[in-house]
């Protein structure tokens, strides 16, 4: 395993931001309408999967504190696939557009939950390189 220093390291953090920036463009094609309903909601759900894998790395010296944002991410990514089923339901985007999407949040997940599973070793800061 790669040294990790900071969370910007973590595949999941890379991968969730990266998600949620596929997020933020889709959605600009979002109808004005839905500016402060599913827009805003779907762009703050993918953004804090992402926020809170930051503060679940902060908290790692606490292992239920570590475990507990973790989970929050979680939660986060399963509520953006249900924005993404609703953005798909209303056509506003296309079936490949959300299957991608929601292949891509259960990936994140799977990750989230190996890590949740895995808590020990995230915590353990004999494995990492600390200066």
């Amino acid at each position: 395993m790669p040294t990790i220093k900071f969370h910007q390291d973590l595949k999941v953090y890379q991968k969730s931001f990266e998600v949620a920036q596929q997020i933020y463009e889709l959605s600009k094609t979002f109808p004005k309408e839905e500016l402060y309903s599913l827009t805003d909601q779907i762009r703050r759900s993918s953004r804090s999967v992402t926020a809170n894998v930051s503060e679940a790395w902060g908290k790692r010296r606490y292992e239920k504190s570590f475990i507990a944002k973790l989970t929050d991410s979680e939660g986060e990514a399963r509520e953006t696939q249900t924005w993404c089923q609703f953005a798909y339901a209303c056509n506003y985007i296309n079936k490949e557009q959300f299957n991608n999407l929601l292949n891509q949040y259960n990936h994140i997940i799977g990750m989230l939950v190996n890590m949740i599973n895995q808590s020990e070793k995230w915590c353990s800061f004999s494995s990492f390189d600390i200066e």
